[in-house]
Protein backbone atom coordinates (compact mmCIF):
# COMPACT_ATOMS: atom_id res chain seq x y z
CA UNK A 1 0.00 0.00 0.00
CA UNK A 2 1.25 3.73 -1.02
CA UNK A 3 1.69 6.12 1.60
CA UNK A 4 -1.08 8.11 0.10
CA UNK A 5 -3.28 5.25 0.10
CA UNK A 6 -2.60 4.38 3.68
CA UNK A 7 -3.56 7.94 4.70
CA UNK A 8 -6.56 7.80 2.85
CA UNK A 9 -7.72 4.57 4.42
CA UNK A 10 -6.37 5.68 8.06
CA UNK A 11 -8.69 8.76 7.74
CA UNK A 12 -11.77 6.99 5.52
CA UNK A 13 -14.84 6.85 8.00
CA UNK A 14 -15.40 3.24 9.12
CA UNK A 15 -19.29 3.84 9.79
CA UNK A 16 -21.77 6.38 8.78
CA UNK A 17 -20.53 7.01 5.25
CA UNK A 18 -21.39 6.99 1.92
CA UNK A 19 -18.80 5.93 -0.81
CA UNK A 20 -18.21 4.50 -4.71
CA UNK A 21 -16.76 1.06 -5.75
CA UNK A 22 -15.52 -0.19 -8.19
CA UNK A 23 -15.44 -4.33 -9.27
CA UNK A 24 -12.36 -4.82 -11.36
CA UNK A 25 -12.74 -4.88 -15.09
CA UNK A 26 -16.50 -5.24 -14.75
CA UNK A 27 -18.95 -2.16 -16.28
CA UNK A 28 -20.79 -1.75 -13.42
CA UNK A 29 -20.59 1.36 -10.92
CA UNK A 30 -21.47 1.37 -7.34
CA UNK A 31 -22.39 2.89 -4.12
CA UNK A 32 -22.86 1.96 -0.36
CA UNK A 33 -24.24 3.60 2.99
CA UNK A 34 -23.90 2.27 6.04
CA UNK A 35 -25.69 4.61 8.96
CA UNK A 36 -25.10 4.50 12.64
CA UNK A 37 -25.11 7.26 14.97
CA UNK A 38 -26.54 9.28 12.39
CA UNK A 39 -29.83 7.34 11.48
CA UNK A 40 -30.19 6.77 14.89
CA UNK A 41 -30.49 10.65 15.34
CA UNK A 42 -32.51 11.17 12.93
CA UNK A 43 -34.96 8.55 13.65
CA UNK A 44 -35.01 8.79 17.48
CA UNK A 45 -36.07 12.59 17.13
CA UNK A 46 -39.67 11.76 17.20
CA UNK A 47 -41.60 8.71 18.57
CA UNK A 48 -42.06 7.49 15.39
CA UNK A 49 -43.98 3.83 15.07
CA UNK A 50 -41.92 0.97 13.59
CA UNK A 51 -42.80 0.88 10.77
CA UNK A 52 -42.91 4.71 9.58
CA UNK A 53 -39.41 4.61 11.37
CA UNK A 54 -38.21 2.02 9.08
CA UNK A 55 -39.68 3.98 6.09
CA UNK A 56 -37.62 7.36 6.90
CA UNK A 57 -34.60 5.00 7.43
CA UNK A 58 -34.79 3.65 3.83
CA UNK A 59 -35.32 7.38 2.55
CA UNK A 60 -32.25 8.63 4.32
CA UNK A 61 -30.27 5.67 3.52
CA UNK A 62 -31.00 6.08 -0.03
CA UNK A 63 -31.05 10.08 -0.06
CA UNK A 64 -27.71 9.22 0.66
CA UNK A 65 -26.55 6.61 -1.78
CA UNK A 66 -28.06 8.97 -4.65
CA UNK A 67 -26.46 12.31 -2.81
CA UNK A 68 -23.31 11.22 -2.37
CA UNK A 69 -22.73 10.69 -6.56
CA UNK A 70 -23.59 14.76 -7.76
CA UNK A 71 -20.82 16.82 -8.81
CA UNK A 72 -21.87 19.63 -8.11
CA UNK A 73 -22.43 21.49 -4.00
CA UNK A 74 -26.33 21.43 -3.31
CA UNK A 75 -28.68 19.55 -1.96
CA UNK A 76 -30.89 15.96 -2.87
CA UNK A 77 -34.37 15.54 -1.54
CA UNK A 78 -36.53 11.92 -1.93
CA UNK A 79 -39.64 12.60 -1.15
CA UNK A 80 -42.53 10.02 -1.25
CA UNK A 81 -46.27 11.34 -0.56
CA UNK A 82 -49.49 9.25 -0.72
CA UNK A 83 -52.82 8.83 0.31
CA UNK A 84 -52.09 6.33 2.71
CA UNK A 85 -51.54 5.73 6.62
CA UNK A 86 -48.41 8.02 5.85
CA UNK A 87 -49.10 11.29 3.86
CA UNK A 88 -45.32 12.06 3.10
CA UNK A 89 -41.85 11.01 3.84
CA UNK A 90 -38.29 13.40 3.19
CA UNK A 91 -34.82 13.08 3.54
CA UNK A 92 -32.53 16.30 2.73
CA UNK A 93 -29.12 14.86 2.17
CA UNK A 94 -26.30 17.85 1.59
CA UNK A 95 -23.33 17.35 -0.49
CA UNK A 96 -21.31 18.12 2.84
CA UNK A 97 -22.93 14.99 3.72
CA UNK A 98 -25.11 16.47 6.46
CA UNK A 99 -28.63 14.33 6.43
CA UNK A 100 -32.00 15.21 7.81
CA UNK A 101 -35.80 13.58 7.75
CA UNK A 102 -38.75 13.51 8.24
CA UNK A 103 -42.30 11.56 8.68
CA UNK A 104 -45.67 12.79 8.65
CA UNK A 105 -48.40 10.13 9.07
CA UNK A 106 -51.73 9.24 11.14
CA UNK A 107 -51.00 7.25 14.20
CA UNK A 108 -54.00 5.39 14.15
CA UNK A 109 -54.19 4.40 10.64
CA UNK A 110 -50.20 3.23 10.69
CA UNK A 111 -51.64 1.12 13.69
CA UNK A 112 -54.16 -0.48 11.30
CA UNK A 113 -51.73 -1.18 8.53
CA UNK A 114 -49.43 -3.25 11.16
CA UNK A 115 -51.41 -6.00 12.41
CA UNK A 116 -49.91 -8.49 9.99
CA UNK A 117 -47.18 -10.16 10.69
CA UNK A 118 -44.20 -8.58 8.19
CA UNK A 119 -43.68 -5.06 9.11
CA UNK A 120 -45.97 -2.78 6.18
CA UNK A 121 -43.65 -1.12 3.26
CA UNK A 122 -43.71 1.83 1.52
CA UNK A 123 -46.96 1.04 -0.36
CA UNK A 124 -48.86 -0.18 2.07
CA UNK A 125 -47.86 3.03 4.20
CA UNK A 126 -48.22 5.50 1.57
CA UNK A 127 -50.61 4.15 -0.53
CA UNK A 128 -51.14 5.69 -3.93
CA UNK A 129 -48.95 8.31 -4.36
CA UNK A 130 -45.47 9.71 -5.82
CA UNK A 131 -41.65 9.05 -5.54
CA UNK A 132 -39.85 12.15 -6.04
CA UNK A 133 -36.06 13.02 -6.15
CA UNK A 134 -35.21 17.08 -6.27
CA UNK A 135 -31.31 18.58 -7.11
CA UNK A 136 -31.49 21.58 -5.63
CA UNK A 137 -27.68 23.70 -6.74
CA UNK A 138 -28.66 27.04 -4.73
CA UNK A 139 -30.22 29.84 -5.41
CA UNK A 140 -28.40 30.74 -8.32
CA UNK A 141 -30.02 27.37 -10.32
CA UNK A 142 -33.26 26.30 -10.83
CA UNK A 143 -34.42 22.77 -8.97
CA UNK A 144 -34.76 19.99 -11.24
CA UNK A 145 -37.33 17.12 -10.62
CA UNK A 146 -38.01 13.58 -11.46
CA UNK A 147 -41.34 11.89 -10.36
CA UNK A 148 -42.40 8.34 -10.90
CA UNK A 149 -45.36 6.02 -8.91
CA UNK A 150 -44.60 4.88 -5.47
CA UNK A 151 -44.17 0.64 -7.08
CA UNK A 152 -43.47 -1.96 -4.48
CA UNK A 153 -43.09 -2.35 -0.67
CA UNK A 154 -39.61 -0.52 -0.78
CA UNK A 155 -38.65 2.60 -1.57
CA UNK A 156 -35.57 0.81 -3.23
CA UNK A 157 -38.34 -0.50 -6.12
CA UNK A 158 -39.28 3.34 -7.00
CA UNK A 159 -36.00 4.34 -6.80
CA UNK A 160 -34.93 1.42 -9.65
CA UNK A 161 -38.13 2.39 -11.47
CA UNK A 162 -36.98 6.04 -11.88
CA UNK A 163 -33.74 5.94 -12.69
CA UNK A 164 -35.42 3.12 -15.66
CA UNK A 165 -37.86 5.76 -16.95
CA UNK A 166 -35.60 8.74 -16.21
CA UNK A 167 -32.17 8.04 -17.37
CA UNK A 168 -32.23 5.23 -18.66
CA UNK A 169 -29.96 3.71 -17.09
CA UNK A 170 -30.74 -0.38 -15.76
CA UNK A 171 -29.82 -0.32 -11.57
CA UNK A 172 -30.58 -2.47 -8.44
CA UNK A 173 -30.68 -1.20 -5.26
CA UNK A 174 -31.00 -2.52 -1.68
CA UNK A 175 -32.10 -0.78 1.18
CA UNK A 176 -32.21 -2.37 5.08
CA UNK A 177 -32.87 -0.33 8.61
CA UNK A 178 -33.68 -1.88 11.58
CA UNK A 179 -32.19 -1.87 15.45
CA UNK A 180 -29.42 -3.49 16.69
CA UNK A 181 -28.13 -4.32 19.66
CA UNK A 182 -24.25 -3.23 20.28
CA UNK A 183 -22.28 -2.23 23.48
CA UNK A 184 -24.07 1.06 23.79
CA UNK A 185 -27.22 -0.17 24.08
CA UNK A 186 -29.99 -0.65 21.37
CA UNK A 187 -29.51 2.01 18.16
CA UNK A 188 -31.28 2.27 14.85
CA UNK A 189 -29.36 1.38 11.96
CA UNK A 190 -29.12 1.86 8.24
CA UNK A 191 -27.65 0.58 4.86
CA UNK A 192 -28.01 0.84 1.46
CA UNK A 193 -26.31 -0.33 -2.07
CA UNK A 194 -26.61 0.83 -5.08
CA UNK A 195 -25.53 -0.96 -8.41
CA UNK A 196 -25.89 0.46 -12.07
CA UNK A 197 -25.02 -1.09 -15.49
CA UNK A 198 -22.32 1.04 -17.55
CA UNK A 199 -23.49 0.88 -21.03
CA UNK A 200 -21.50 -1.11 -23.86
CA UNK A 201 -20.00 0.85 -26.40
CA UNK A 202 -17.39 -0.12 -29.32
CA UNK A 203 -14.36 -1.24 -27.15
CA UNK A 204 -16.70 -2.70 -24.12
CA UNK A 205 -18.59 -4.30 -26.37
CA UNK A 206 -21.83 -6.14 -24.89
CA UNK A 207 -22.39 -5.06 -21.36
CA UNK A 208 -25.39 -7.67 -20.60
CA UNK A 209 -23.86 -10.38 -19.70
CA UNK A 210 -22.09 -8.77 -16.90
CA UNK A 211 -24.86 -7.05 -15.90
CA UNK A 212 -26.81 -10.27 -15.03
CA UNK A 213 -23.50 -11.56 -13.19
CA UNK A 214 -23.10 -8.56 -11.03
CA UNK A 215 -27.21 -8.76 -10.39
CA UNK A 216 -27.28 -12.26 -9.43
CA UNK A 217 -24.06 -11.67 -6.74
CA UNK A 218 -26.10 -7.97 -5.77
CA UNK A 219 -28.92 -10.01 -5.08
CA UNK A 220 -27.28 -12.37 -2.46
CA UNK A 221 -26.86 -9.32 -0.45
CA UNK A 222 -28.83 -9.62 3.13
CA UNK A 223 -30.38 -7.11 5.28
CA UNK A 224 -28.50 -7.49 8.48
CA UNK A 225 -24.94 -7.59 6.03
CA UNK A 226 -26.24 -3.78 5.54
CA UNK A 227 -26.57 -3.49 9.25
CA UNK A 228 -23.93 -5.14 11.26
CA UNK A 229 -21.79 -2.51 12.50
CA UNK A 230 -19.06 -5.18 12.74
CA UNK A 231 -18.74 -5.73 8.94
CA UNK A 232 -17.22 -3.41 7.89
CA UNK A 233 -17.60 -1.83 4.23
CA UNK A 234 -14.91 -3.83 2.39
CA UNK A 235 -15.46 -6.90 4.32
CA UNK A 236 -18.85 -6.79 2.80
CA UNK A 237 -17.82 -5.69 -0.53
CA UNK A 238 -15.37 -8.87 -0.72
CA UNK A 239 -17.82 -11.14 0.38
CA UNK A 240 -19.62 -10.10 -2.71
CA UNK A 241 -17.60 -9.94 -5.47
CA UNK A 242 -14.33 -11.61 -4.18
CA UNK A 243 -13.87 -13.46 -6.91
CA UNK A 244 -13.62 -10.70 -9.48
CA UNK A 245 -11.91 -7.86 -7.03
CA UNK A 246 -13.36 -4.92 -5.40
CA UNK A 247 -12.09 -1.64 -3.98
CA UNK A 248 -13.92 0.94 -1.91
CA UNK A 249 -13.12 4.88 -3.17
CA UNK A 250 -14.12 8.20 -2.25
CA UNK A 251 -15.62 7.37 1.22
CA UNK A 252 -17.72 10.67 2.68
CA UNK A 253 -18.61 11.04 6.47
CA UNK A 254 -22.33 11.43 7.25
CA UNK A 255 -23.99 13.23 10.31
CA UNK A 256 -27.04 14.27 11.71
CA UNK A 257 -27.32 17.98 10.89
CA UNK A 258 -30.58 19.92 10.79
CA UNK A 259 -30.88 23.12 9.02
CA UNK A 260 -33.04 25.06 10.98
CA UNK A 261 -31.82 27.93 13.61
CA UNK A 262 -33.69 31.07 15.25
CA UNK A 263 -32.75 33.36 12.23
CA UNK A 264 -34.23 30.74 9.86
CA UNK A 265 -37.86 30.65 12.14
CA UNK A 266 -37.85 34.37 12.66
CA UNK A 267 -37.75 34.89 8.79
CA UNK A 268 -40.23 32.31 8.63
CA UNK A 269 -42.34 34.40 11.06
CA UNK A 270 -41.86 37.71 9.08
CA UNK A 271 -43.93 35.33 6.24
CA UNK A 272 -47.14 35.81 8.89
CA UNK A 273 -49.03 39.24 8.79
CA UNK A 274 -48.92 41.08 12.22
CA UNK A 275 -52.35 39.67 13.20
CA UNK A 276 -51.59 36.48 11.96
CA UNK A 277 -48.21 36.58 14.47
CA UNK A 278 -50.40 37.66 17.12
CA UNK A 279 -52.97 34.54 17.14
CA UNK A 280 -49.48 32.70 17.53
CA UNK A 281 -48.86 33.77 21.12
CA UNK A 282 -48.83 31.55 23.98
CA UNK A 283 -49.99 32.41 27.60
CA UNK A 284 -46.60 33.54 28.54
CA UNK A 285 -46.43 35.84 25.56
CA UNK A 286 -43.99 33.92 23.41
CA UNK A 287 -44.44 32.19 19.66
CA UNK A 288 -42.93 28.75 19.76
CA UNK A 289 -42.55 27.31 16.87
CA UNK A 290 -41.07 23.16 16.74
CA UNK A 291 -38.87 21.78 13.83
CA UNK A 292 -40.61 19.23 12.16
CA UNK A 293 -37.18 17.73 11.25
CA UNK A 294 -35.12 17.78 14.52
CA UNK A 295 -37.91 18.65 17.05
CA UNK A 296 -36.19 21.57 18.61
CA UNK A 297 -38.58 23.79 19.95
CA UNK A 298 -37.82 28.10 19.42
CA UNK A 299 -39.66 30.08 21.81
CA UNK A 300 -39.52 33.97 20.23
CA UNK A 301 -40.92 37.17 21.90
CA UNK A 302 -42.84 38.85 19.33
CA UNK A 303 -41.07 41.73 19.40
CA UNK A 304 -37.81 40.39 18.82
CA UNK A 305 -38.86 39.27 15.05
CA UNK A 306 -38.14 42.17 12.96
CA UNK A 307 -37.59 41.97 9.06
CA UNK A 308 -36.52 38.29 9.26
CA UNK A 309 -34.06 38.85 12.49
CA UNK A 310 -33.53 38.25 16.12
CA UNK A 311 -33.02 40.59 18.18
Amino acid sequence: MTDQAHDHAATAPADDLAAAFQIEGWPVRGRIVRLGQTIDTILSAHAYPEPVAALLGEACALAALVGSSLKFEGRLIVQAQGDGPVRYVVADYGTDGQMRGYCRFDEAEVAAASQGFARPGARSLLGQGVFVMTLDRGPDFERTQGITPIEGESLSLAAEHYFQQSEQIPTRVRLAVGSVVTDEGVGWRAGGALIQLIAGDEARGSTEEAWDRSRALFQTLADDELLDPTITPEVLLFRLFHEDGVRLEDALALVAQCRCSRERIAGVLTSFDPAERADMVEADGKIRVTCEYCATVYDLAPEEVVAGQVL
